[in-house]
């Protein structure tokens, strides 16, 4: 073992031993030497201002050492830099090469990411059909973002052949461990039959679990299941509330859903004014319904005797 390595064993034992300054010299002395490990370590430490003030530039600096000389973790903590913007000019062209690289040496992370530019065409062309393909391959490894996305790919045919129980197949996956989108989509295919049979109890035992982890959407489908009394007791009280935290994260769904209670007093003193409100959010932030109910709203308005 070379003295440089020692360098930054010690950097390991110090950072699992919560010595974050201690760690920080260590790696830097190594990264200086040319430690390919100890300069992504150093990158990670700038990054997070783990014993060293932060600095996200810094972190950049190190990351691109370590890139240029094949770490793929620090091509996929570039890539991610590049992609945000921080500490670098914002560059979703560079970010997706970087993924790339990573992505072709195994890290799983980087698959993922890779799969999501090609599914949203963010620096690269949009191509369902590479998604799918890397999305596949981070799925298999056990990444959960992975396994929901490609359910969803399943699920809407997007760059494969639709098929429902793979989707569920998948969406099941990630949702046992923890995903909280998953957990979302596993409760609307229950509700709606989708690939599993139509159970509306079980649906509301996925919205739940997601809703009670802060996922605005199933917020708001949980809310609509209370107000309808579909798969549990109906409570408007309990539906007005769910609908007020989703709509108060900014879901233009859950927004309008709000406005809706308020005007009719569903779940909450009738408030007109501020229902409007509400509904005039959702409206701007361009979803039809609300639109529409606005829309029909000022016609009543405007209608003579």
């Amino acid at each position: 073992m070379t003295n440089v390595e020692e360098l930054c064993q010690l950097g390991n034992k110090a950072t699992d031993a919560g010595d974050c300054v201690t760690a920080y010299e260590y790696y830097k002395q190594a990264a200086q030497e040319g430690n390919i490990i100890a300069q992504y370590n150093l990158g990670v430490c700038f990054a997070v201002g783990n014993g060293v003030e932060q600095n996200q530039t810094k972190a950049v600096e190190w990351y691109t050492k370590a890139a240029e000389a094949g770490d793929d973790k620090a091509q996929k903590n570039l890539g991610v830099a590049y992609a945000h913007g921080d500490g670098v000019e914002q560059d979703f062209k560079k970010a997706a090469e970087l993924f790339k690289q990573s992505a072709e040496t195994g890290n799983v992370k980087a698959q993922k990411n890779l799969a999501i530019c090609y599914k949203d065409g963010v620096g690269v062309e949009q191509n369902y059909e590479k998604a799918v393909e890397w999305f596949t391959k981070a799925a298999e490894a056990g990444n959960a973002v992975a396994q929901n996305n490609l359910g969803y790919c399943y699920h809407n045919g997007k760059g494969v052949e639709k098929n429902l129980e793979k989707a569920i197949e998948f969406y099941l996956q990630s949702a046992k461990q923890g995903d909280i989108s998953a957990q979302n989509n596993m409760g609307v295919c229950y509700h709606n039959g989708e690939g599993v049979e139509q159970d509306f109890k079980k649906a509301v035992e996925w919205y739940t679990k997601s809703a009670m982890a802060g996922f605005p959407v199933a917020q708001k489908n949980l809310g609509v299941a209370y107000r309808n009394g579909e798969g549990v007791e109906k409570n408007l009280k309990t539906a007005f509330e769910l609908f007020q935290k989703s709509a108060n994260s900014g879901f233009p769904v859950a927004q309008y859903n709000l406005g809706l209670a308020y005007k009719n007093g569903d779940g909450v003193e009738q408030d007109i004014e501020l229902g409007t409100q509400w509904l005039t959010k959702a409206a701007n932030a361009g979803y039809s319904e609300a639109i529409s109910h606005l829309d029909e709203a000022t016609e009543e308005d405007n209608i003579e005797a």
